[in-house]
């Protein structure tokens, strides 16, 4: 199982690659069910390895002006205020045990998968839609800041509690609400997701016994697949790779949910 998870966390950095995002919504069942990790320490180290190789990814689309980074700060900032806060104060304040239902105990660790999973549901439908405009022109930038706190917050939040990136959330709001160009939108985007998910870490710094080797070796692979999947991107179709990862996605949000709950 864990030469798969060495396998599947090649794969978390090449659809980042190929598609610009996604591939972080893999890495805690990756990271669950490949590796064993404890649900809860999943999303810590989640974070990590979004954050580094989100960070890797965002080298490349600054050099080449695709990331705007006053967009960034002003969306940013809110989202990082909420993914720490929910790492240092939420998350370690929900109760082991949460409430019963019949048969079934619902336990902090079981509640996040189901959130996780419903996430991933959510993130397989805007893949699979797809209906990305990227032919939008670049004009006067104008900023509803209201609408961006409050999606910067809500981001932080989702962001600290499952370990996701939250990209299919940010780019939409990027353009709706920053006016960004999609192509701009997926730079900032993932510079956004790099520096909320690191910060959001550090609010599990001495409150986890971290195995940092594991935590190491998988983020070392997830970069190789970031820079492969640029490469093969410049001759693979983004778009139908995109649906097609969409509904694998859906079918593993949809499995967790089945596992999770009746297996």
């Amino acid at each position: 199982m864990e030469i798969l998870g060495y396998i599947a966390s090649l794969f978390i950095g090449l659809s980042l690659g190929l598609i610009g995002g996604g591939g972080s919504i893999l890495t805690v069942p990756v990271l669950v069910y490949l590796f064993g990790v404890d649900p809860v320490l999943a999303t810590a180290y989640s974070l990590f390895i979004v954050g580094a190789t989100s960070l890797v990814g965002a080298f490349p689309k600054y050099k080449n002006g695709d990331i705007n980074l006053k967009t960034a700060i002003i969306f940013g900032i809110p989202s990082i205020i909420a993914v720490y806060a929910t790492r240092a104060y939420l998350v370690p304040n929900i109760p082991q045990h949460i409430f019963q239902l019949g048969s079934l105990e619902v336990t902090k660790p079981l509640m996040m998968m189901i959130v996780f999973a419903i996430l991933m549901v959510f993130a397989s439908v805007s893949m699979i839609r797809n209906k990305s405009n990227t032919t939008a022109e670049e004009g006067p930038q104008v900023f509803n800041y209201p609408m961006i706190l409050l999606e910067g917050t809500i981001v932080g939040m989702l962001t600290g509690f499952v370990g996701a990136g939250g990209g299919f959330l940010i780019i939409p709001a990027l353009v709706l609400f920053s006016k960004l160009p999609m192509k701009k939108a997926i730079g900032t985007s993932l510079l956004i997701i790099a520096v909320k998910s690191l910060f959001g870490f550090t609010g599990d710094l001495g409150k986890q016994q971290m195995d940092w080797t594991l935590l190491l070796s998988v983020t070392a692979l997830a970069v190789i697949g970031i820079f492969a999947g640029n490469a093969l991107s410049k001759k693979i179709s983004a778009d139908s790779l995109k649906k097609g990862f969409g509904w694998f996605v859906l079918v593993m949000g949809i499995y967790i949910i089945i596992k999770e709950l009746f297996i």
